[in-house]
């Protein structure tokens, strides 16, 4: 099939080389962030569902799955972030033909992995929660919903892949629609398996399968119907191997990177999982408002990303780094005050989970120790952004694993062992890694900049 270099259609993409930084990123990213709250509902209505109609044991089984589909969800979104810088590239360069290959192969490697992503997962669901140390009075629970939700975890990959394409042309709205869609879907659908026809924690991930395969199908609908350059065309559906050799020189680090350092946090749930089921059902609340917390950052890491590749493409390195400047502001401000108000409002929030005061202790201890040392989170992820968007997968996984493996593996060995094994010292394992990132992410990424200016 050819395509034509004709200019882009402003409704449904976004062209990012020109016009107001600020208005650009905002436009972009606001959106992007809108979806990521509704995609976060999914496991948040499972655990508020679970928490007050089940109970504690169902709550911590559910928080205790998530480091675990995480492993495997955050892989993929290498490989899906890999694909976006590549497109974006092209889509900045306007280089139709191949952009319509690169999506051509970027779906049809997404349909392979979905497969083996699925069989593997789903074999190593009982090896990896006794790896966790998950006690006898949640694995049971644990292992029947971590069975369904990776079993259906094809819709979620599919879906992301296919907004994944969208973000990197800027249409950011479209993949919103189908996540508010299927969100409020979700939430009926979790409450009339377990409240009518009373399935407990089976239900909340039937639940949640059911509403992602339908958001998967939408965003398949959209992307084979569309007129526009993005479309996907079925019959010309193959792999391309020097497009995907780029997709994963990029995404590749980016997935390897995700996935060692959620296998890092399995390490640090272990540890949780020491102080018993009130101390795990305290770290999943906390856990499921960190998420929240960090939606802006990775919401504008994302649009780094897109932006400094669209303008890499279009050869303009100084608006790629104007944008990055920018869009680390923008980050470290709207996270700032989201985590002031958590922690003012800390146990009404962790109540929304559960009616335990016990576990509503051990949230709000973890909130507000924590939350504030996400800042220097903010800024590492959109660096981090900034970087892939530029090419550079490399710098930021070895910058990530270090920090967020290494240092924070180290942290948690000489706290348990040497100087005192408790709840809270044990959670403070996330802030040391961010902190030591965030340095080091920011002295690598002006120092290559810097080299690159050099004549």
């Amino acid at each position: 099939m050819t395509v034509s270099a004709a200019a882009p259609k402003k409704a449904t993409v976004r062209d990012m080389t020109e016009g107001s930084i600020v208005k650009q990123v905002i436009l972009f990213a606001l959106p992007l962030m809108l979806g990521n709250v509704f995609q976060m509902l999914y496991n948040t209505v499972d655990s508020i569902v679970v928490g007050n109609y089940v109970g504690t044991q169902a709550l911590a089984a559910v928080g205790s799955t998530t480091m675990i589909v995480n492993m495997m969800v955050f892989f993929f979104n290498g490989f899906s972030t890999g694909a976006g810088v590549v497109i974006a590239n092209y889509f900045g360069a306007r280089d139709m033909k191949t952009l319509h290959k690169t999506i051509e192969t970027t779906m049809a490697a997404t349909f392979a992995l979905s497969l083996l992503f699925t069989v593997a997962g789903v074999a190593a669901v009982k090896p990896m929660l006794r790896f966790m140390a998950t006690p006898e009075d949640v694995f049971a629970e644990a292992t029947t919903y971590l069975r369904i939700y990776i079993g259906g975890i094809s819709g979620l990959l599919v879906y992301n892949m296919g907004s994944g394409i969208l973000r990197a042309v800027g249409d950011t709205m479209r993949p919103l629609y189908f996540l508010i869609l299927t969100s409020v879907l979700n939430i009926i659908l979790d409450l009339a398996f377990v409240l009518g026809l009373h399935r407990g924690i089976e239900g909340v991930a039937w639940a949640t399968i059911i509403s992602q395969f339908i958001s998967a199908f939408l965003i398949l609908l959209l992307l084979s119907r569309s007129e526009d350059i993005y479309r996907l065309t079925w019959h010309d559906l193959k792999i391309d191997r020097a497009i995907l050799g780029r997709i994963f020189a990029v995404g590749l680090p980016a997935g390897i990177q995700s996935i060692i350092t959620a296998f890092s946090n399995v390490f640090v749930q272990s540890y949780i999982n020491y102080f018993g089921s009130s101390c795990m059902a305290g770290w999943s609340c906390y856990n499921k408002l960190d998420q929240f917390i960090m939606l802006p950052m990775q919401s504008m890491a994302m649009a780094s990303t897109t932006f400094v590749s669209q303008n890499i493409g279009a050869e303009k390195r100084q608006r790629a780094d104007k944008g990055t400047i920018v869009t680390v502001a923008l980050s470290v401000g709207v996270t700032a005050v989201i985590v002031a108000v958590l922690c003012l409002f800390a146990a009404p929030a962790v109540g929304l989970f559960t009616p335990d005061a016990s576990v509503i202790e051990y949230g709000v201890l973890f909130i507000r120790v924590n939350s504030f040392f996400l800042l220097f989170n903010g800024v590492s992820h959109v660096l981090a952004g900034a970087l892939r968007g530029q090419g550079d997968s490399r710098g930021p996984m070895i910058i990530m694993l270090l920090s967020f493996v290494g240092i924070r593996q180290v942290y948690l060995y000489v706290v348990s062992r040497f100087i005192a094994n408790t709840p809270l010292l044990v959670g403070f394992g996330y802030p040391v890694g961010w902190t030591t990132c965030c340095i080091i992410e920011m002295t690598y990424f002006f120092l290559r900049r810097r080299k690159t200016k050099q004549p």
